[in-house]
């Protein structure tokens, strides 16, 4: 099946939809484009933070992200 045999079936069966499920058609194709970049392309910043940084980042973490307030409701 090529590219432009897929598109027509996909319109001609979309066509046959009520409006609001074609848009949940169109939202949900929408969650299978990608989004972001590569990885690959974020190895530019490699080394830009600190390992004292990095080390003092996760060591917040641990101590803050990781509590609950049971009194918060």
């Amino acid at each position: 099946m090529t590219t432009a045999s897929i598109k027509d079936n996909l319109f001609a069966q979309l066509d046959k939809l009520p409006y609001d499920l074609q848009l949940r058609v169109l939202d949900f194709v929408k969650t299978l484009i990608p989004k972001g970049v590569e990885g690959k392309s974020l190895l530019r910043f490699e080394g830009a933070i600190s390992a004292d940084d990095l080390q003092l980042m996760s060591k917040i973490i641990e101590e803050n992200c990781e509590k609950v307030d049971t009194g918060e409701w």
